[in-house]
């Protein structure tokens, strides 16, 4: 029976890159278009009370730091467009090549939604408090099933040059040279 050899953790991270990809390319893009009214939005408010509050910086410092914020976010978006790009293709996602753009999506990802959390609860903003930990939760989710979840495609060629017989080593069955055994 033919399926489609799509893994729970790649159906999952595609759910995600729906959300995220919309959810943070368009505040990176308010913030890069107006860096003062984007960074004070409330994707980004607890970062930006934070740095203001607690560490006194300057206008031009600020939008300095916005920026970087806007260029992080967007670095997660691109990360997560190429998931998608190669999940597309059967062969790529059917051997797991599409994992590693979803692992750096979700570990950057993970990082900012992390200390955006912490920023908001320094600084008491609730709402952002709650956006920021459900996305945290969200990626720390993804991140597991990328972790539990075992591979779909076991190669052909070790299945085949499997030994029968349990006398021979693990590297033997690789190398294909018999090794001596100890008595």
């Amino acid at each position: 029976m033919e399926t489609n050899h799509w893994r729970i953790s790649t159906f999952n991270g595609a759910l995600l890159a729906a959300y995220f990809v919309p959810a943070w390319a368009i505040p990176a893009v308010r913030i890069i278009v107006s860096p003062v009214h984007g960074f004070y939005e409330r994707q980004s408010v607890s970062v930006a009370l934070f740095l203001n509050d607690h560490l006194h910086l300057t206008g031009v410092y600020t939008v300095r730091a916005a920026w970087l914020l806007a260029l992080a976010k967007l670095t997660v978006v691109a990360f997560f467009t190429v998931f998608v790009v190669l999940t597309a293709r059967a062969s790529i996602r059917k051997t797991g090549g599409c994992d590693e753009a979803l692992g750096f999506a979700l570990g950057i990802g993970s990082l900012i939604s992390f200390a955006s959390m912490v920023t908001a609860s320094l600084v008491g903003e609730h709402e952002a408090l709650r956006l920021h930990a459900t996305e945290l939760l969200l990626m720390l989710g993804a991140v597991s099933l990328m972790a539990l979840e075992p591979p779909l495609v076991v190669a052909k060629d070790a299945v085949q040059d499997a030994p029968l017989s349990t006398n021979t080593s693990f590297a033997s069955a690789l190398h294909g040279e018999p090794q001596p055994h100890a008595a």
